[in-house]
């Protein structure tokens, strides 16, 4: 996978994330910080395969009602991740 097209994709999120002024607090924090870690490993192995993945996608189903946008482009980058391996 073309680390390039995660971090567009990540652009991606980071703007979709900035137009969803109602999510809650929690969960702006913890997908920020997802995003920071993403950035970082996007060429390292990340310790844990999947770990980054599997707390994107609790965001995801939680944002599904709210949140229509932000998920499906969680829902994108999900899929990058898993085609990167990471």
């Amino acid at each position: 996978m073309d680390p390039e097209k995660l971090r567009d994709s990540l652009a991606k999120l980071h703007q979709e994330l900035e137009r969803a002024p109602k999510v809650d607090a929690e969960s702006r924090k913890i997908l920020l910080k997802l995003m920071a870690d993403i950035e970082r490993i996007v060429g390292e192995a990340p310790a844990v395969p999947g770990a980054h993945r599997h707390r994107l996608k609790d965001l995801e189903v939680k944002f599904e009602a709210d949140h229509p946008a932000l998920a499906a482009t969680l829902r994108e980058f999900i899929d990058l991740l898993a085609k990167a391996g990471l």
